[in-house]
Parts: C-alpha cells; sequence; structure tokens
C-alpha cells in the first residue's frame, strides 16, 4: 500500500469518527516505517481539518466533531512514545481554564481537544481555577496563549479580573487572552481587553492560530 494512500485513509478514518479504524491505519503507518511526525501532519491532522471545515459549513454536528477529535487521539497516543526525544513543532503553547466559581468543563475540553488535534501543546488547569492560579502558572509555564472559559453570567467578570491581574503583574504583553462561554461575545471581549473569542471549538483553533500568526 503506498504512503500517500495510507495517509489518504488515515485522514477518512478521523473524519468518519471511527477509533478502530484510526488505530488499525495508524499502526499499518509506522509498520510501513513513515515518520510519525509525517503520520500526524500528512493523516491525522488533514482528517479533523476537514471535520472541523464539515462542522463550520454545518454538514457535521457537535457529536461528529467529538467523534473526529477522538478517533484522532487514538492515533496520537500510539505515535507519542515514539516522537519521544523528538521535537514536534507545534504551534504554539495553551494554558486553559474554567474561572473560579464555575464547574462547566464540556466546552472547555471539547476547545482543548480541537488545539491539540490541531497541532498546539495544551495544559489544562481544570474548573474553578482562581484567577492568582492563572496568573502562577502562567510565570511557571509561559504559554503563549491563556484560554479562560466561564459560562455563567456571575462568573464572567473573573475574565476581567484575570486581564487585570496580569496588567499588575507586568505579564499582560507576554501572553495573548482568549474567552469563551456561553455568555460572552465580542463585544466583552473587546470590553475587558481580550486578544481573541471565540463562539464554538472550531472557530477557537482558527483564533488561536491567528494569534500565533499562523492563519494561511
Amino acid at each position: 500500500m503506498a504512503k500517500e494512500e495510507i495517509l489518504k485513509d488515515l485522514a477518512e478514518a478521523v473524519v468518519d469518527g471511527d477509533e478502530e479504524k484510526v488505530a488499525e491505519v495508524t499502526n499499518l503507518a509506522v509498520a510501513q516505517g513513515i515518520e510519525p511526525l509525517e503520520i500526524i501532519n500528512g493523516g491525522l491532522t488533514r482528517g479533523i481539518e476537514i471535520v472541523g471545515q464539515n462542522f463550520a459549513a454545518g454538514k457535521f454536528y457537535l457529536p461528529d466533531l467529538l467523534l473526529g477529535a477522538k478517533s484522532m487521539e487514538a492515533g496520537i497516543k500510539i505515535l507519542e512514545p515514539l516522537l519521544a526525544g523528538k521535537n514536534r513543532d507545534f504551534l504554539g503553547k495553551v494554558l486553559m481554564g474554567t474561572v473560579e466559581g464555575d464547574l462547566h468543563e464540556i466546552g472547555k475540553n471539547i476547545v482543548i481537544m480541537m488545539l491539540k488535534t490541531s497541532g498546539f501543546e495544551v495544559l489544562d488547569l481544570g474548573i474553578d481555577v482562581p484567577a492568582k492560579k492563572f496568573i502562577e502558572k502562567i510565570k511557571e509555564q509561559r504559554p503563549d496563549i491563556v484560554g479562560i472559559s466561564a459560562l455563567l453570567t456571575t462568573t464572567v467578570a473573573r475574565q476581567k479580573e484575570i486581564i487585570e491581574l496580569l496588567e499588575e503583574e507586568g505579564l499582560r504583553k507576554s501572553v495573548k487572552v482568549m474567552i469563551g462561554g456561553a455568555p460572552i461575545n465580542q463585544a466583552w471581549a473587546d470590553k475587558i481587553g481580550a486578544d481573541g473569542y471565540a463562539e464554538d471549538a472550531t472557530v477557537a483553533v482558527e483564533v488561536a492560530k491567528k494569534l500565533m500568526g499562523k492563519t494561511h
């Protein structure tokens, strides 16, 4: 089986959300001696990009998006041990968390999955994260982007609080701030001085790429 054919099959398996097939074709690609990074870029990433395009066009729905991301993860898990010691070129490092007082994580987790499968290194702070913890982790990890999620009207002000703390600590220029969540909109992002806002996971990937200067 030719390399191009294997990678095409792999991309199609991701689009179909077929975890078993993704694992099977990924193992076949490894056995055929295809480089792990080439398998990621030429097969898995190509597949998830098509999933994202179909979602944006209204052809796919949220379950399709999740299945595609989960199936891609199945391939990544096989390849990760083979990538140890090799420098995988990440598009950027993203720190993600849901603000203090908010226990929602489904949307955040979908965004994390989509960012990871699109080539970002992502660190998840979890839910109910105090503003000070965001600052500590930004100092420690030096991410390119921090993603702040808030799903309750009572917690959205925490996003503003974190940006103000970044200013106070002299860190604001060193990190791009992305915000999201059901009650959030572009007007709020502009008001609090966030660098980016996304209404869903596929847009979040595009915004993150744009903030990293990686748009095509």
